[in-house]
C-alpha cells in the first residue's frame, strides 16, 4: 500500500481547430504553450501542451487536433476538467471570461470550494477551483493574465460512470486512492459525486466520480476528453505501477516511451482511459525552458520525417 500516485499529471482532450484552441488557452486563459508537437501515434495531428510558466507536471492540459465532429456528452467518460487558481481570483476570472464572450456560472461553493464553471469554444466543460494557496506557483511572465490570478495547474477531474462500484474497486484496490467523501452534483442534485484522493490529497490530487445511471454513453469527439494521467516521479515508480497493474490482471499497454515522459495506459471498468506518467524528463528535454513551445518539437525517432510532418500541419 506504500505505492502512491502524486496527483493529476496531465489531461488530454480533443480539438478540431488548433488555431482557435491556441487563441483561447493562451490569449483568454493565459496559459503558456509549453510544447508544440504531434501525436506520436498519428503524426498528421498536432499534440499541443499548455501549462504554467515552468511547464510543471500537474499543470498540463493537452490537445490532439483531429478533424472530428463534436463529442456527444454522456457517461463512461471524463466530463469536467478542473483548474486551480488562487484565493480571491474567481471574481477576476468571472469578469475576464464574460468580457471575452464566455458564458460562466456565478461564483459558488461546490464540495467546500469556491468554483466558477464555463466551457471552452468547443464545449469542453471546465471549472476553476480556489485552491487556497496550497501549492507552489510558477506564473508565466508573458501571460496576459496577472501573475496572482493565473491558472496554477490542474484541479479535480470529474468522470461519469453508471455504477461507482467497479470503478471504486480499481481506484482503491489497484491505484491505492482513498474514498474520502461525497457530495450532490451541482448540475443535477439527484446525483452523487464520490471523491477519491491520492498522495497528499488536495485539489491537485482528487478524482471526482459522478454516478449517472441511465445517462447515454459518451461518444469521443471535439470538445471531449481523451484521457487523464496521474503522476509517478520516475521510471522506477512507473515500473512498480506496471507490475502492480499487471498483477491485478488489468489489461494495459505496457510501458510506452513518450520522450517527455514515460507512460502506462489502461481503462477502468466503466471504460474511462487512465494513464500513469512519469514527472521526468519533462518538456525541457529537447529545447530551452525559455523558448518552450515556440517551434515544432519532435522526439528523436520522428526527426527523420520532420519535413513531411511539417508539410501536413497548418501553422499555429
Amino acid at each position: 500500500m506504500d505505492l502512491q500516485l502524486g496527483g493529476i499529471h496531465h489531461l488530454t482532450a480533443i480539438t478540431a481547430d488548433a488555431q482557435a484552441n491556441v487563441r483561447f488557452y493562451t490569449d483568454v486563459l493565459g496559459m503558456r504553450l509549453v510544447k508544440k508537437t504531434v501525436n506520436q501515434d498519428d503524426t498528421s495531428a498536432y499534440h499541443l501542451f499548455y501549462g504554467d510558466g515552468e511547464a510543471s507536471p500537474g499543470s498540463d492540459i493537452t490537445f490532439f487536433e483531429w478533424p472530428v465532429p463534436p463529442a456527444r456528452r454522456g457517461t463512461r467518460s471524463i466530463v469536467r476538467t478542473g483548474f486551480r487558481v488562487g484565493a480571491d481570483s474567481l471574481p477576476y476570472w468571472r469578469d475576464r471570461l464574460r468580457a471575452a464572450g464566455v458564458d460562466t456560472s456565478d461564483v459558488k461553493t461546490v464540495d467546500g470550494r469556491a468554483t466558477l464553471a464555463f466551457e471552452d469554444p468547443e464545449g469542453q466543460r471546465l471549472t476553476l477551483y480556489d485552491d487556497g494557496g496550497a501549492y507552489a506557483v510558477h506564473p508565466w511572465a508573458k501571460s496576459p493574465v496577472p501573475a496572482e490570478h493565473q491558472i496554477r495547474g490542474l484541479g479535480p477531474i470529474t468522470i461519469s460512470v453508471p455504477d461507482v462500484g467497479p470503478t471504486a474497486t480499481v481506484l482503491t484496490q489497484v491505484m491505492n486512492m482513498r474514498a474520502v467523501r461525497h457530495y450532490r452534483s451541482p448540475h443535477d442534485v439527484a446525483r452523487t459525486v464520490h471523491v477519491f484522493e491520492m498522495g497528499e490529497g488536495g485539489a491537485a490530487a482528487e478524482l471526482h466520480v459522478a454516478v449517472e445511471p441511465g445517462a447515454p454513453v459518451a461518444r469521443e469527439g471535439a470538445g471531449g476528453v481523451h484521457h487523464v494521467a496521474f503522476r509517478t516521479p520516475d521510471y522506477d515508480g512507473l515500473a512498480a505501477w506496471t507490475e502492480r497493474v499487471q498483477g491485478f490482471r488489468v489489461p494495459n499497454s505496457g510501458e510506452v516511451e513518450r520522450f517527455y515522459f514515460r507512460s502506462l495506459y489502461f481503462r477502468e471498468p466503466n471504460g474511462v482511459l487512465f494513464e500513469i506518467a512519469t514527472d521526468i524528463p519533462g518538456f525541457s528535454a529537447d529545447e530551452p525552458m525559455e523558448t518552450l513551445g515556440e517551434k515544432l518539437s519532435l522526439p528523436p525517432f520522428l526527426e527523420g520525417r520532420r519535413a513531411a510532418i511539417e508539410r501536413g500541419l497548418k501553422p499555429v
